[in-house]
């Protein structure tokens, strides 16, 4: 279907209670997704912020918010608090103003699982307004596209599934393993035992139908997810001492005729004598070599030992979220160091190794950002305890008692 320059407006027949507002920019881009309302919504006028700038103000019951950092934080928020929000000024000094495709992917994405969601985006792109509806879950299909990996994505369907109507099937296509963004075998082998121990075991299941490697993707994966009515208070406090490491390699590059693009990363877990998991994963790019990958990744597996705590760096957030919403009692969680905005690794020896692997980015780890947030949206503010031996932060906080009201009781 050709996408004309203008926008179109589209009755929503059969699902009234929803509505998705797009801007006529995205909408001639991203106009492959079954939308089924769309509307021009004049642009903001008077805008005072850097693009990537991270400001908050709370006005009328509508939270406030600048710069295009932290977009996934603050929906997931928004989400299950039920807070409206309001994002100014995103990217407005950049020369391509406005969300991007995977961030415009994202909201079609939490637009399929919810119900009753509000989107309004103005002509730029660089205003959102997002009014959450309910939590719907069901069965879904979404292409994830190829500007980030389905990890990506699964980082925050995990954390809205478990409060959903229905239990969630997910089938998430595009990139399963990149040097960027959470692998599908990182989320297999570290999240999903993670998420189990605050009461999601039963029916919860991951399965990798298909790999799929940047650029062109063509992976595939199965996300089951059950309900819960309430999570469960957790303590993980003694990290133990690393008994085991294990690692699953992924190669995309046999049976080309089913495979879009060549590639192949590997994920390292280790293990603690407590059950502790501590994952680090690598994924090659153009003119790295096997041998780099992997020490890149042993690298990254020692400062991540070395480091501490009971949960690792990339599922900081997934844990604080767990532990705000969880029954009206105290958890506790080790942790190694809280990461910043963005964490940037540096080898802690010179490596001959391209520059590809010299400095890693990490821009998706931001804990103490996400600290506020969960302030900000929720009321909660955690103890932080600095343990001076083990070189880790115990935080400890009282849940806020966050029911699924949608979940029967039986």
């Amino acid at each position: 279907m050709r996408v004309p320059h203008f926008i179109r407006h589209v009755d929503w027949l059969d699902r009234p209670a929803r509505r998705l507002v797009r801007d006529a920019s995205t909408t001639h881009q991203l106009l492959s997704c079954n939308i089924m309302s769309m509307k021009v919504v004049n642009p903001s006028k008077g805008s005072e912020s850097a693009g990537n700038s991270a400001s908050f103000s709370s006005s009328g019951g509508t939270l406030k918010f600048k710069g295009c950092a932290h977009f996934r934080q603050r929906l997931i928020c928004a989400t299950l608090s039920g807070r409206r929000i309001r994002i100014d000024n995103i990217r407005g000094d950049s020369e391509e103003p406005g969300i991007t495709e995977f961030e415009a992917n994202f909201l079609r994405l939490l637009d399929s699982i919810t119900n009753g969601s509000q989107i309004e985006i103005n002509e730029t792109g660089t205003v959102l307004k997002y009014t959450p509806g309910f939590i719907v879950g069901g069965t879904i299909e979404h292409d994830c596209g190829t500007k980030r990996a389905i990890g990506w994505f699964l980082e925050a369907l995990v954390a809205l599934a478990p409060f959903a109507k229905r239990p969630l099937v997910a089938t998430l296509k595009g990139i399963t393993n990149d040097d960027v963004d959470a692998s599908v075998d990182f989320f297999k082998a570290v999240t999903i035992p993670l998420i189990k121990q605050f009461g999601l075991d039963e029916g919860l299941d991951f399965k990798v139908k298909k790999r799929g490697a940047p650029p062109l993707g063509g992976g595939e994966v199965i996300f089951r997810c059950p309900t819960v009515r309430q999570l469960k208070s957790i303590h993980l406090i003694d990290e133990g001492f690393i008994k085991r490491i294990r690692y699953v390699h992924a190669l995309c590059r046999r049976h080309i005729h089913i495979i879009s693009s060549p590639g192949y990363a590997l994920s390292l877990v280790a293990e603690s004598t407590t059950g502790v998991l501590l994952g680090a994963e690598t994924a090659a790019t153009s003119g790295s070599l096997p041998e780099d990958v992997a020490s890149m990744a042993s690298h990254l597996l020692c400062e991540e030992i070395q480091k501490g705590g009971c949960v690792d760096t990339s599922n900081q957030c997934l844990a604080l979220l767990l532990m705000t919403l969880s029954p009206e009692d105290v958890s506790k969680v080790r942790f190694g160091k809280l990461t910043p905005y963005r964490y940037t690794f540096n080898p802690p020896i010179p490596l001959c190794l391209p520059t590809w692997s010299t400095q890693c980015n990490y821009s998706y780890r931001y804990s103490m950002q996400y600290l506020r947030h969960l302030r900000d949206f929720f009321g909660v503010t955690f103890k932080i305890k600095a343990d001076h031996d083990s070189k880790s932060v115990l935080l400890s906080c009282l849940g806020i008692g966050f029911k699924n009201l949608s979940k029967k009781v039986t």
